[in-house]
């Protein structure tokens, strides 16, 4: 028999994610208080946004907070890496031009 270590992300009693790697589940929750601050702020700015847009928006831009970060201290993003998807789209369309 094995013995797993598991390190459960939790929220207001709810199990959010599992992971087995104390450093994951520490970057997660950290992630996860900052997706809650900008929802705070969200909510006050003067664009009509749903509950759900809300909470969406601030937990993408809590994912990728670095690049975020990056493009209000006046830098530009970094280009999008293409998904496997996207990838295969552009190579059809090399073909077909």
């Amino acid at each position: 028999m094995a013995v797993v270590i598991k390190y459960v992300v939790e929220r207001d009693g709810v199990e959010r994610m599992t992971f087995t790697s104390k450093k994951e589940a520490d970057a997660y929750d950290k992630m996860l208080d900052i997706a809650e601050s900008l929802e705070t702020l969200l909510e006050k700015v003067d664009v009509p946004l749903s509950e759900q847009q809300v909470e969406s928006l601030a937990l993408e831009i809590a994912k990728n907070k670095d690049e975020f970060a990056a493009v209000l201290k006046g830098g530009s993003p970094s280009p999008k890496k293409p998904t496997k998807s996207s990838a295969k789209v552009t190579e059809i369309n090399k073909q077909a031009g």
